[in-house]
């Protein structure tokens, strides 16, 4: 555990100071996958990109409400740990935003990118990868079947190229967006272990609780 944190501090940090050396390199890949496309490719982007929080904060909140409503433990425990993913991930990804201050690549070469939106929010990391990367390791933690993490993991790419097809992230955004979001679900499937499990404990007190109320 201890190596993989300094594994992950140390690629930040190289992210961040190298930032200045690699943009050019940064947005030259950008460029090329901003203008080589084609009229499917814009509409999926765009299409991914608005759906995404929706899609990521939707299905905790459908786990959790079907739980509730059948009575099933599982698919609350579920529900209550892909929230907590989120949770964590947003909150990193927000305080590295803000930390880092990276203008968005159509800002910093502007008739270079070319955005087909425009966000308010600094450009590094990608919030939506994160959210996207935080389910799909989420999602496959807590059923790790093929059926389950190969359509996850691949929604979850074609997220992060959304955002470059977009103009409104670099690949470097994307990348570290996915460390932050696979790595928020690792870390709250660790902690919920190392922590005697406080997710199942939520779970099956709220259960409880709520068909106890209704009666």
């Amino acid at each position: 555990m201890k190596s993989k944190t300094i594994f992950l501090i140390a690629t930040i940090f190289f992210l961040h100071f190298g930032m200045a050396e690699s943009q050019t390199l940064d947005a030259r890949w950008l460029h090329a996958i901003n203008t080589h496309t084609t009229p499917f490719l814009n509409s999926s982007s765009t299409f991914l990109s608005n759906t995404t929080p929706y899609v990521s904060v939707g299905l905790p909140v459908v786990l959790l409400g079907v739980g509730y409503l059948s009575n099933d433990e599982s698919l609350t425990e579920g529900g209550w740990y892909m929230g907590s993913s989120l949770v964590i991930s947003s909150f990193f990804t927000l305080a590295t935003k803000y930390a880092v201050d990276r203008p968005r690549p159509y800002v910093s070469y502007p008739g270079y990118i070319h955005p087909r939106g425009l966000e308010g929010s600094p450009s590094f990391p990608s919030g939506h990868t994160s959210l996207a990367f935080s389910t799909a390791t989420s999602l496959s933690m807590y059923c790790p079947k093929w059926y389950v993490i190969v359509p996850s993991f691949t929604w979850a790419a074609a997220v992060g190229y959304s955002r470059m097809n977009e103009g409104v992230h670099y690949p470097s955004d994307v990348l570290v967006g996915a460390v932050f979001g696979a790595g928020s679900a690792w870390l709250t499937f660790k902690l919920n272990k190392w922590l005697n499990k406080p997710v199942q404990r939520v779970s099956h007190h709220t259960l409880r609780w709520f068909h106890h109320a209704d009666k």
